[in-house]
């Protein structure tokens, strides 16, 4: 029987596998965190989240990795300050994107959020906006017009998301776009059934830990487990030697994961933890 690869480092997404309903992280989840961290093991969390919104996370579990935000588009080490890497997506494509989006926006039922220097803007506040910014603790900053926006700043956006109440909306987005655009233009994921995200084609969590596990930690797959719920979490499952999903995770989800958690509210995130560190 082949002896499996000590674990080095876990990676672990926010939302929906350390912070539930409550939006905070459990303590069973810290405890396990905190008890891998003692054996050596290192802890990072890689997100979709803005950087800024993800910080606190990043310090309740104790990380001493750099933060993965904005779906692996940012890397940067809260210790120090420093940018590891940042990819953005080319205005080109913000811009094509924004006329997608036109059809369901002039109906009121998507809202666009743009990301850029770590600021969430948007054309007006809507329902849709200051939930999320409730639930990331971010101030939403309403510019208008988001293509002349765009036009007028030195620097691309870091991520495009779009948000509806209606799921189907999102599905059919990701659906039609994905066939409009190549995997080279643009990359094209849901984090959660009402969230539409693109960000840069490199730029996804399946490379962003790579980058982390093999460039700065001079670690193997094999010796790497992550931990998510959602899509945008597919290619860090499929990259680490121990890909898990949670409970709470679509079913194509967890169909290729190495193993399913319970759900967030189970504390899934610790009973993997536990499992496959604490217990070995």
């Amino acid at each position: 029987m082949a002896i499996r690869p000590e674990i080095c480092l876990v990676v672990l997404d926010i939302d929906g596998t350390i912070s539930g309903s409550a939006n905070r992280v459990s303590e069973p989840v810290k405890l396990a965190v905190r008890s891998a961290q003692e054996r050596g093991v290192k802890v990072a969390i890689a997100t979709g989240r803005m950087y800024r919104s993800a910080l606190r996370f990043h310090r309740e579990v104790g990380s001493d990795c750099p933060l993965i935000s904005y779906q692996g588009a940012l890397i940067k080490d809260p210790i120090t300050g420093q940018t590891v890497g940042h990819w953005a997506v080319d205005r080109s494509y913000a811009l094509k994107l924004l006329e997608d989006f036109a059809p369901y926006t002039a109906t009121g039922s998507l809202s666009v959020h743009l990301y850029l220097d770590d600021n969430l803007y948007v054309k007006s506040i809507t329902a849709q906006t200051l939930a999320y910014a409730q639930r990331s603790q971010v101030e939403a900053i309403a510019v208008g017009d988001l293509g002349e926006f765009i036009l007028c700043q030195d620097t691309d956006p870091t991520k495009v998301l779009a948000l509806s109440d209606d799921p189907q909306i999102i599905s059919e987005l990701l659906t039609n776009l994905k066939n409009r655009y190549s995997q080279g233009e643009l990359y094209l994921t849901k984090s959660v059934a009402t969230y539409f995200e693109a960000t840069n084609p490199i730029a996804n969590k399946g490379t962003a830990v790579k980058y982390l596990a093999e460039e700065i930690l001079g670690l193997t797959r094999e010796q790497v487990m992550t931990v998510g719920d959602n899509f945008n979490d597919l290619e860090m499952i499929s990259y680490a030697g121990i890909g898990v999903a949670m409970g709470n995770a679509p079913p194509d989800l967890q169909a290729l994961a190495d193993w399913i958690a319970p759900d967030v509210e189970a504390d899934g995130a610790a009973v993997a933890i536990e499992r496959f560190i604490l217990n070995q």
